[in-house]
């Protein structure tokens, strides 16, 4: 290989390593790595940066735009709740809800769907006394899968489309990938209703039960010094037998030691900071509880109390802060709320709250002024933030106009009327000049985090293939399975994406694969579009981990889950979608 292609190799390794351990936000790794190819004489300016001028993430932004304004004006949460409060058994009710989230997945793209879903099913299990863990994982898998079966479904079949366009290919047709994706889609979502009632366990009982499988908020609260409890016994003050609450220790910080188990004999002392676990809606009782109050409490003081709210918020992949305290970071000061609660879904949260390293998935119980939400809600800093006292204004009388205009582009571009930039774009001006989206809001629903890294994905793509790296890798793919035939090495590719996008964003695994798929293609005689098109597809089938796609961390927190469950549920979709994608690439492009 050339200097150019070991270069760009160690480029490629950094990158994934980079994205793998979440060190950086995902655009700066790939603007750096384009920035680095630039530099040093691998690609030219045109090459580098030729993803910005690529139709791909405009499609996306003015796709963002579209779904955003369905999430403002709130048309499937009603529905939603309305399907699950039909009658009949767990699958039933499963099918309620998961049937319709990938069917709007095909048409919207699904981080919003999953976003505004997520409180309302949270909601319904709580109010029903069902179990929110039976159903968030199946809506963000489904999601997913629902995602597969049209070219706007989700970013990664726009980014692929962009691709082959990029490379002197027809860009992918409205409908051309259902041929595939919609055999997975309906293989995903039978398994989902078969094997999740058995695979996933109670994350979330409705006892007060902290045995390890409840969905358990960390809050700390502070004896009151001269209260009315001071002095006083566990017991006599009434936190023995809190009713969804559980005391695990008391920090006396004065004499620094833990007292832990707590025995009903324990006499409390002003100053005392108790650790208390249970649900969200209990923790938030303990504030009535005369004599203690919150560990956040001073951090509340500029802020409006008659009309503060409750929100959770949970950390995602690209957040600020992932590998921070909140002290550290300063939250109070920059993002105008107080940390209550912690809860993390693989183990109790140790240590004060204010000095907790966060990690991806956490979930904070925060409280802050009603505007914390609109100002929040679409930045990377949390991939899901909802009211725990009520849901928000939305605006149902917008909503005619903003399902009227949705209808419209998906017919556009689907009758091939128009291509899907013109559609989707006509529809983003039509939204701002009917008033369904402010311009501020307009801006506020683009994930530009993700447009960034879809439009350097196209200069790191190009690095790939232009110094040949990708006719090695394939020589070395083809080398080791074309003695088994086409099908195996097609597979081989498939293999190679799914390990990727478990490791870094399915965006990113869809562009570093896609020229190793055509390089592929091209050596054996295959169609390269097909190979591109069973890449797309697999890159989105993200079914392993909670951090391999954004809707699987989104639930993570809201559902109790454990790392494993995603395994659990999701190797056997896994392995269907991919052998239903291989049968199906060999069968509609002749490979």
């Amino acid at each position: 290989m050339t200097w150019e292609a070991w270069f760009t190799l160690a480029v490629v390794v950094v990158v994934i390593v980079l994205l793998a351990r979440e060190v950086l936000l995902p655009a700066v790794v790939m603007f750096g790595a384009v920035v680095v190819l630039l530099i040093s004489g691998v690609l030219t300016p045109e090459q580098a940066f030729n993803g910005f001028s690529n139709p791909a993430p405009i499609t996306v932004a003015a796709l963002y735009v579209l779904a955003g304004a369905i999430e403002r004006t709130g048309v499937l949460v009603p529905l939603v709740n309305s399907l699950l409060g039909g009658v009949g058994g767990e699958r039933r009710t499963l099918a309620r809800l998961i049937l319709p989230a990938a069917g709007a997945s095909a048409f919207l793209n699904n981080t919003p769907i999953v976003a505004m879903l997520v409180p309302a099913v949270s909601r319904w299990s709580n109010r029903t006394g069902g179990s929110v863990s039976a159903l968030l994982l199946p809506l963000s898998f489904a999601a997913i899968l629902g995602g597969m079966i049209t070219v706007i479904g989700t970013s990664t079949n726009i980014v692929v489309s962009g691709l082959l366009a990029q490379s002197g290919y027809e860009p992918i047709g409205f409908f051309e990938i259902t041929y595939l994706g919609l055999p997975v889609a309906l293989v995903g979502l039978a398994l989902l209703l078969w094997l999740a009632p058995l695979k996933l366990p109670d994350r979330t009982p409705a006892r007060a039960d902290l045995s390890g499988d409840v969905r358990e908020f960390v809050l700390d609260m502070r004896v009151v010094a001269g209260g009315p409890l001071d002095g006083v016994t566990v017991e006599a003050a009434g936190l023995r037998r809190l009713q969804g609450v559980f005391l695990v220790q008391i920090d006396r910080e004065a004499e620094r030691r833990i007292i832990a188990p707590v025995a009903p004999t324990v006499g409390l002392r002003g100053g005392d900071r108790l650790r208390f676990v249970g649900s969200a809606a209990d923790v938030l009782d303990l504030q009535t509880t005369r004599g203690l109050e919150p560990e956040a409490k001073e951090h509340l003081a500029d802020l409006d109390t008659g009309r503060i709210r409750f929100f959770e918020a949970v950390v995602g992949s690209a957040s600020p802060l992932v590998g921070k305290s909140m002290k550290e970071i300063g939250f109070r000061a920059r993002y105008g709320a107080a940390c209550f609660a912690v809860h993390r879904a693989d183990h109790r949260v140790v240590g004060q709250l204010g000095k907790v390293k966060l990690r991806v998935g956490d979930t904070l119980l925060l409280v802050a002024e009603p505007g914390f939400r609109s100002r929040w809600q679409d930045r990377s800093d949390f991939l899901l933030v909802s009211r725990l006292d009520g849901t928000d204004p939305v605006r149902t009388d917008k909503a005619p106009v903003a399902v009227g205009i949705g209808l419209l582009v998906v017919v556009a571009a689907a009758t091939g009327f128009v291509d899907i930039l013109d559609a989707s774009l006509v529809g983003a001006l039509a939204l701002l000049a009917f008033g369904v989206l402010s311009p501020t809001e307009m801006r506020g629903v683009v994930d530009l985090n993700v447009l960034v890294v879809i439009a350097c994905s196209f200069g790191l793509g190009a690095a790939i293939f232009e110094t040949g790296l990708a006719d090695k890798v394939a020589d070395g793919l083809i080398g080791g399975l074309e003695g088994f035939g086409h099908w195996a090495v097609l597979l081989g590719v498939m293999l190679a994406t799914v390990v990727l996008t478990e490791m870094i964003t399915n965006n990113a695994a869809a562009v570093l694969m896609f020229p190793i798929a055509v390089a592929v293609a091209n050596q054996v005689g295959g169609d390269p579009r097909g190979y591109a098109m069973a890449v797309a597809v697999i890159a989105s089938a993200s079914f392993l981990t909670p951090i391999g796609y954004q809707t699987n961390t989104m639930v993570w927190g809201p559902g109790g889950y454990r790392f494993s469950d995603y395994a659990r549920l999701g190797v056997p979709i896994t392995v269907a979608a991919i052998g239903i994608a291989l049968v199906m690439t060999l069968h509609f492009y002749g490979i």
